[in-house]
């Protein structure tokens, strides 16, 4: 695979940023890796960092691009801060910037599908959150989503002391429950859409997300918005989200691959 770090300028956010992203090559000659080249646009994962990290993460701390050399899978990922991937109260649009600007950049500068069963997205913490919400807004983008230790109950989350300060320039005094930012809202506005996007979870039993991410599982049961789950011993790290992340790519819908 090719891997660029693509510096840009954008509009949205009115700043340089930057992203960075795996492309597709064919090779007959690298040792100890299997390339594919798929013809047309390429199959895309966006894929999402947390709180503390940048775009540069899962490159650095997993082994993205082997696990994805040979499905021919194109991955952007993005640089979106503390943003929660959210037009903040106090601060930039990232949820702007992440669902209509980086797609139509990222395919300017590279051969990306544009097509939604051609598109997914899959984060970790609060990436985790953002892939989810991407993809229950924006169903028509977006055919299936993977959260890895994500916030899933974000409005429980908004009440505890350890995230007060980013949430609250985040969403301000806006309470979330019940809006576009809830994803248990959400759930229940595309349980019954024909296009509903693909969803799945992983996260640890000793991760201290590991309670909202029940609660996230048994709200999809009750509204009966099918979702692929696993729950396994692990915690808040990046030796749970090398190997869940292999899990996802293997569930994507990828051509050719099922």
């Amino acid at each position: 695979m090719a891997l660029l770090t693509c510096r840009f300028y954008s509009e949205v956010l009115n700043l340089s940023t930057s992203m960075t992203v795996l492309l597709p090559q064919q090779t007959q000659s690298q040792i100890g890796m299997e390339n594919k080249m798929t013809s047309g646009k390429h199959q895309t994962l966006y894929l999402l960092h947390g709180l503390s990290d940048d775009d540069s993460i899962w490159t650095r701390r997993t082994s993205i691009e082997r696990y994805a050399a040979p499905l021919g899978l194109a991955v952007v990922m993005p640089q979106v801060h503390h943003s929660f991937y959210t037009d903040m109260k106090y601060g930039n649009k990232f949820w702007t910037f992440l669902t209509e600007e980086l797609p139509f950049i990222a395919r300017s500068f590279f051969p990306l599908s544009e097509k939604r069963e051609d598109n997914f997205v899959a984060g970790l913490s609060m990436g985790g959150y953002g892939a989810l919400k991407w993809a229950l807004n924006r169903p028509d983008q977006i055919s299936a989503a993977a959260s890895l230790s994500g916030v899933t109950d974000i409005a429980a989350v908004q009440k505890e002391d350890r995230l007060q300060p980013v949430l609250d320039l985040v969403f301000g005094n806006e309470e979330v429950k019940g809006t576009e930012h809830d994803l248990f809202s959400l759930i229940e506005k595309n349980t019954d859409r024909k296009d509903r996007p693909m969803l799945y979870q992983a996260c640890g039993t000793e991760d201290f997300l590991y309670q909202g991410n029940v609660r996230f599982k048994e709200h999809c049961e009750r509204s009966g918005y099918p979702l692929t789950s696993l729950f396994e011993p692990g915690e808040h790290e990046w030796g749970f989200w090398d190997k869940t992340i292999q899990d996802v790519l293997a569930w994507l819908p990828l051509k050719g691959q099922k």
